[in-house]
């Protein structure tokens, strides 16, 4: 399991959820840095995976967490951010895979289409995975490649 620094981030839509990702993280040793939002007041989650976002791709944390109501948008918007690599997971396989095959820096669960228990397993799944490198480095460096067509 990673021991990396986590930054975490929800719109209202995902508060509730990103509270109990962050018990199950104390639960697990994992520090993190929690960037809002703080209540169940309407937020857009644009700001909210750009802060995760940017976290990430500063250094300031090695991996992200980001939750929304679908977990769709605020991945989007984490990865308008050069560097990151946001995955949306539905399954214990997704979140695998999204490290193992993507490098994924960052998570994104929607908090409205999966139940509590299977948002669990999702993140102790990309907790666990590793980048296997290989083949997949090579990739990983064509879409890094691509993030420079927009300089």
């Amino acid at each position: 399991m990673t021991k990396a620094k986590i930054a975490i981030g929800s719109d209202h839509a995902g508060f509730e959820e990103k509270e109990k990702i962050k018990k199950q993280l104390d639960a697990l040793g994992v520090a993190y840095e929690d960037f809002g939002t703080a209540s169940l007041d309407s937020v857009d989650y644009p700001d909210f995976g750009a802060k995760v976002g940017r976290a990430v791709a500063g250094g300031e944390v090695e991996q992200g967490i980001v939750v929304c109501g679908s977990g769709i948008g605020i991945a989007i918007a984490a990865n308008k951010i050069r560097g990151v690599r946001a995955a949306q997971a539905w399954n214990e396989e997704t979140a695998r895979l999204a490290r193992e095959h993507n490098d994924a820096n960052v998570l994104s669960t929607g908090a409205r289409v999966l139940p509590d228990e299977e948002i669990q397993k999702i993140v102790r799944a990309w907790l666990d995975a590793k980048f296997e490198g290989g083949r997949h480095a090579r990739r990983i460096e064509k879409i890094s490649e691509l993030e420079k067509e927009n300089d």
